[in-house]
């Protein structure tokens, strides 16, 4: 390529079980790259197998950034990975090399390449109330207060816990609606020449990918992984204990469900997820190119 490490920001996208991990680690070995998580789960240290993250060998390979960097106890927004990606890409560059940003959660993406709303943080005491307030009052009347606070969050959805919660908070947090702020304009959290692409591999090979994944992941012995987290006892409602995989392989756990099943629903709610991720770069990433395999997409940067 003809631009400088100092200038280039590649960004690569796509749904989960597409092989954009591969891709970005080739990528990151030709370009004299280092690589930066962008998924939502992955940013968790407990669940390395069920979401997974690069294991050893390929760490080894190429310097891995924002992988397993936060506890399961822990909730992690756009703003805050957005904050942390920059802080990641700067002292990438610092080093002469090239940042190679790869995930599959849109909104990580679009805070990295749009900027943030300026707002405030809110105080973690806050989000703890606001979370007792929905449980003790329910989906429906917590949605009623929250849109009594704040009319322009009318599309969110009773069963959008984590964004109701979220527009509570701001709100009793900082007297202003959610809304007000996101009108305000956005501030880049990081500059460059972004290069992007999405990995998209037929549909069909899509989903047999995702469910010959979740076999492997029993292999490594996922279960215990899912064991080891329920016995910490948290928060239902940290994005952790809703990662692809645990709440169907809790159930079985539990005695709810035979292993098979536990399965069978656990690769349904994967490909249905996938599905999810491939309209959302089809409506908003629209002028990214899209690539059906990993080879193209690795050619597309490294043979220019």
């Amino acid at each position: 390529m003809a631009h400088t490490p100092l200038e280039l920001i590649v960004l690569i996208a796509g749904p989960t079980a597409s092989g954009k991990s591969a891709a970005a680690l080739e990528i990151a070995k030709a370009l004299d790259g280092e690589i930066v998580n962008a998924d939502a789960m992955q940013v968790y240290r407990d669940l390395r197998i069920l979401t997974a993250r690069p294991d050893a060998a390929e760490e080894a390979q190429a310097p891995h950034h924002l992988y397993g960097v936060l506890d399961g106890a822990e909730r992690c927004s756009a703003g805050r990975w957005a904050r942390m990606a920059a802080k990641a890409i700067g002292e990438i560059r610092g080093r002469g090399r090239v940042p190679i940003v790869v995930g599959g959660t849109g909104l990580y993406f679009k805070a990295l390449t749009d900027g943030l709303s300026p707002m405030p943080d809110v105080p973690e005491e806050v989000r703890e109330q606001g979370n007792r307030l929905f449980d003790g009052v329910g989906a429906a009347a917590f949605r009623k207060e929250v849109l009594s606070r704040d009319p322009g969050m009318a599309h969110l959805k009773e069963n959008d816990r984590q964004r109701l919660i979220r527009a509570w908070e701001v709100h009793e947090g900082t007297g202003t609606p959610l809304s007000d702020w996101q009108k305000q304009p956005r501030e880049a959290v990081v500059s460059g020449d972004f290069r992007p692409a999405v990995l998209q591999p037929p549909r069909e090979a899509l989903y047999a990918n995702c469910d010959r994944r979740l076999d492997l992941m029993l292999e490594r012995d996922a279960l215990k992984e899912v064991r080891d987290l329920l016995a910490r006892k948290l928060d239902p409602s940290l994005p952790v204990m809703k990662s692809l995989g645990v709440p169907e392989f809790a159930a079985h756990l539990a005695g709810e469900l035979p292993l098979d099943e536990a399965l069978a629903l656990a690769q349904q709610n994967t490909r249905r997820f996938a599905k999810r991720q491939m309209t959302w770069f089809r409506g908003q990433a629209l002028d990214w190119p899209v690539f059906e395999t990993p080879e193209k997409l690795v050619s597309h940067f490294v043979m220019k």
